[in-house]
């Protein structure tokens, strides 16, 4: 992947697969923007990044239009924009629990958090640019308690087909996670967490489940290849194997 110089917004990039996205982008040259609601969270990632000088952060809620407008009135234009962020807090519940509420931060943040930026980021593109946007393996291998997951998963990437229509020649894409090991399942299972991950490493073809940097990898794929666009890339150890 040849990004030297190139300008990058990582949407969700203060942690898990966004900051490990945000480290490869940087050692290869990149000029990164993390962006993120707390920004708290966003200035401990750029520590934990050895406070590179061509790494910016941008607080901004990508649920609200006047916020993600005006952070790409700030920031310019740009090679490629990636979303990594999900707010799913208490939504992986039965259907007799499911908070209406929670159900529609995910939805927020996972469906209309992309289109907006796809709304007003597409203008700031470059020619040859990208998105990229992250769904998950719960589309295509649901569990009782992640329905609202499983939904917006599956709408997201028909987003993508259909933004990569419309926006073209600007490529649009997904990468599409099995599971992995990120402070999310710390949200999902709690104090389950390692028993769940070691339990479904014994099932998966590869033997162990997914780190921040298998995802971040084939997001930079996706960043480097002019050839592909509206694809969903399964990055899931094998999960829709088994």
């Amino acid at each position: 992947m040849n990004i030297s110089n190139q300008k990058i917004l990582i949407v969700g990039g203060g942690s898990g697969m966004g900051l490990a996205l945000a480290r490869r982008c940087i050692e290869a040259g990149a000029k990164v923007i993390i962006a993120g609601r707390g920004e708290q969270k966003l200035q401990q990632a750029r520590e934990a990044l050895s406070n590179p000088a061509d790494m910016d952060v941008a607080v901004v809620d990508i649920t609200r239009e006047d916020e993600v407008a005006a952070m790409f009135a700030r920031i310019g234009a740009l090679d490629h924009i990636v979303s990594t962020a999900a707010d799913i807090e208490g939504a992986y519940r039965l259907l007799p629990e499911l908070d209406l509420e929670a159900a529609q931060r995910v939805v927020d943040s996972k469906l209309f958090g992309p289109l907006l930026l796809a709304k007003h980021g597409a203008p700031q593109l470059t020619p040859g640019g990208s998105m990229t946007f992250v769904s998950g393996i719960a589309a295509y291998r649901p569990a009782a308690r992640g329905s609202i997951v499983a939904a917006v998963n599956a709408a997201l990437e028909g987003l993508v087909r259909a933004l990569a229509v419309e926006l073209a020649p600007i490529r649009v894409n997904a990468v599409s996670p099995g599971w992995v090991d990120t402070t999310i399942w710390e949200q999902v299972a709690g104090g389950r967490k390692a028993e769940m991950l070691a339990a479904m490493a014994e099932r998966l073809p590869v033997g162990r489940v997914g780190q921040p940097e298998d995802i971040a990898d084939a997001i930079a794929f996706l960043i480097g290849n002019g050839f592909t666009t509206g694809t969903t890339l399964h990055v899931e150890g094998g999960h829709r194997l088994v």
